[in-house]
């Protein structure tokens, strides 16, 4: 067991030391890194076409900055573009800029292009859009729209406007972003052409799912909603792939036989806009064929590769095709247990693995093309941290681009000459760079200041544990302010420890929560731990809980437990825990499956039958109920629920379509049946996660319950 000291932020960061003594308010733990505690940062930043500007937003316009020269000109202002309007704009809206002189953007429920002519930006065309439009998507000639109206799509091409589709059951869904409910990294349901000319769509028929009643409480009578919600086990949807263009006004759909509930992921357009990819992944999710079909008939031409898993196969990104080349592109998978660049070509298939290492690349960010270098980032260096590299895709040689410590992110220039990086660490709230990727010269274009500064800070510290099978767990634990080791102070463990969700990072603030903080001030200490399960750490790491969610975990999270019990300051009779969705399940697991472990629990959104989750998620770790009935009754906590001892608030929200209502509902029910009290609270109007101002009244409350419960003997 390791323990070592993660950041000391006390008095010793400079400034009056009265000024230091300030505590946060409960609005400024929940919600003061979005308002008055924001960490200053560079609005929309954007690279300028040729790559030898970058262009951000600020009050009242847009700068454009010369990198060689450093010098900094208005691009555009509200002034100028307010002279050529009929309705006035009070702020200058984001606009996506397609040269250094033309742009684009939207206004209430219209479209504009406006473009530079001498001194002045003039508006070249405008388009209305329906009040309902959703899902905008604009093509690569920056002229041509792809939206959804309710459940069809709509093509805007030369001042006209196309309906694509024209299904009168609401139930089939053309081009919507939701399907197989924003799993597989899916995150949009059209995918123009590169050529403009074509637009490829989801289609996903729900009319097969059962009915899934979300009630809006707000009106009187309260009205019934209905959503599709396609349970483990039960009946899913079925997707296909309409290829429409433009030209003809004609719709062929891509011949992708199969299972008809099958996934269709990754779609991928080739450079040249004949071919479209599509991972094709069983609803077993162990089998993925990534096929390649001709555009124009949807006919199937060949499997350019399969992936295979004893346990499951989950792509989550699109190929990514090599700079002017219709035939060599990137694959990313997990196959050899960490997420890694491939190199195939379509007509040699598996040229090169690119990447190696026990380490993970976790974003592409582009290329340079003259040096056949791509820039990625990775947690090569520790999976706390995150830092951006160029490999070369033909000898192999890499190098890291940053220099500090920390989490970063980056925006690579088009010619690839030039990053924008942009870290923090837990002691930097933000650092802004423009790295030269040939030379690695670094201009610091924002140092952002502490504006916690004037607060008073806890110390923190990182804890490396072990797991059962040797694994390092990496931790975290924040001492109380004023922190005297001769005194107990109660602690609340916070945990989430499900998939695609890793709290321990080296960001700041270092906490990782002012909440987390705000109750240091308040005499608790705060735990927190990464177990098996979470992300960024490899396959193995990830699938310890296939088909068991919970125990694993549980496990991990046991070992914090301990680890805090042979702390001479903590009061091992004065333990809580706290956690929402994932972390709301295991919070109640823990009360009902280790119930001499927390004296108070509060469990928000928590998952209590997984036959009752959706069939996307919960089929990849769990199986179906039927092929996994002993890890589905290990993890139901609806008939363990007369072991609980300690006190337990659950809260959900009452419009949650993520983690249903009712998971909680049935949990209070066999409360009731087996004569067991609980404390529950609800939050209308609020779909999985409570936000915005009523995010201050939850934490409020999950506060108040600790210091009635658990601060106080």
């Amino acid at each position: 067991m390791k323990l070592y000291t993660f950041s000391l932020l006390m008095l010793a960061l400079g400034g009056p030391a009265m000024a230091q003594i300030q505590k946060f308010t409960m609005a400024e733990a929940v919600n003061g890194l979005r308002t008055n505690l924001a960490v200053k940062n560079i609005s929309q930043f954007s690279w300028s076409e040729d790559g030898k500007s970058y262009i951000q937003a600020v009050k009242g316009g847009y700068l454009m900055t010369d990198l060689k020269t450093n010098k900094k000109d208005t691009l555009i202002s509200l002034t100028q573009l307010n002279q050529n309007l009929a309705d006035k704009l009070k702020a200058v809206p984001p606009i996506s800029f397609t040269g250094n002189s033309k742009g684009y953007f939207s206004s209430g429920d219209q479209m504009m292009w406006v473009e530079k002519s001498g001194s002045e930006w003039k508006v070249k065309h405008t388009v209305a859009m329906d009040k309902e439009a959703s899902n905008l998507k604009v093509f690569g000639d920056q002229q041509t729209l792809a939206f959804t109206v309710k459940n069809n799509l709509f093509v805007h091409k030369n001042g006209k406007t196309i309906a694509v589709t024209r299904d009168t059951n609401e139930n089939i869904l053309n081009g919507a972003a939701n399907v197989h409910r924003n799993e597989f990294g899916i995150d949009t349901g059209i995918f123009p052409a590169p050529n403009s000319e074509l637009v490829a769509f989801y289609r996903m028929d729900q009319t097969m799912v059962a009915d899934y009643p979300i009630i809006d409480w707000s009106v009187t009578p309260a009205v019934n909603h209905n959503i599709k919600y396609p349970m483990a086990g039960q009946t899913s949807h079925q997707v296909t792939l309409g290829v429409f263009n433009i030209k003809t006004q004609s719709t062929v759909f891509l011949k992708t036989e199969g299972e008809k509930d099958q996934y269709l992921t990754a779609v991928t357009w080739s450079p040249d806009s004949k071919y479209i990819f599509v991972g094709v992944l069983n609803r077993g999710q162990n089998h993925l064929r990534m096929n390649q079909y001709d555009a124009l008939t949807g006919n199937f031409i060949k499997t350019l590769f399969e992936e295979t898993s004893d346990k499951y196969v989950e792509p989550q990104h699109p190929l990514t095709f090599f700079p002017n080349s219709n035939t060599d592109f990137i694959w990313q998978s997990q196959r050899t247990g960490y997420n890694h660049l491939f190199h195939y070509s379509l007509e040699k298939g598996l040229v090169a693995q690119i990447t190696k290492g026990d380490w993970l690349v976790t974003d592409i960010l582009g290329f340079n093309e003259k040096k056949k270098e791509i820039y990625f980032a990775s947690t090569k260096e520790t999976p706390l941290e995150k830092h951006l590299y160029k490999i070369n895709w033909t000898n192999f040689k890499m190098q890291r681009l940053d220099q500090a410590p920390g989490v970063h992110t980056g925006v690579l220039s088009s010619d690839g000459n030039h990053l924008y990086d942009t870290y923090s660490n837990a002691t930097t709230p933000r650092t802004i760079n423009i790295i030269n990727t040939g030379t690695l010269k670094t201009d610091n274009i924002l140092t952002s200041d502490n504006p916690l500064k004037n607060y008073q800070r806890p110390e923190i510290k990182n804890v490396e544990l072990k797991a059962d099978d040797g694994t390092p767990l990496y931790g975290k634990i924040i001492l109380p302010t004023n922190f005297d080791p001769n005194k107990k102070y109660p602690v609340i463990v916070y945990l989430y420890n499900g998939p695609h969700l890793q709290l321990v990072t080296n960001t700041f603030p270092a906490s990782g929560n002012l909440w987390y903080e705000y109750m240091a001030q308040n005499g608790y200490i705060i735990f927190t731990m990464d177990g098996r399960g979470s992300s960024n750490r490899g396959l193995k790491f990830e699938q310890a809980v296939f088909r068991n969610l919970g125990t694993t975990e549980m496990n991990d999270q046991m070992k914090g437990v301990n680890y805090l019990k042979s702390l001479p300051y903590v009061d091992g009779e004065r333990m809580g825990i706290h956690g929402w969705s994932f972390g709301g399940f295991m919070t109640t697991s823990f009360m009902l499956r280790h119930p001499e472990v927390f004296k108070v629990g509060v469990a928000g959104g928590p998952v209590i039958d997984w036959s009752m989750y959706e069939i996307m998620y919960g089929e990849r770790y769990m199986d179906t109920p039927q092929e996994n009935p002993q890890g589905y009754a290990t993890a139901n906590l609806l008939d363990k629920v007369q072991n609980l001892k300690g006190k337990l608030l659950m809260i959900h929200g009452a419009q949650d379509d993520v983690v249903v209502w009712q998971h909680s509902i049935k949990f209070i029910k066999s409360a009731v049946d087996n004569g067991v009290q609980l404390d529950y609270f609800v939050y209308p109007g609020h779909p999985h996660n409570v936000i915005g101002k009523d995010r201050v009244h939850l934490m409020q409350k999950v506060t108040d319950y600790f210091d009635l419960y658990l601060k106080n003997k």
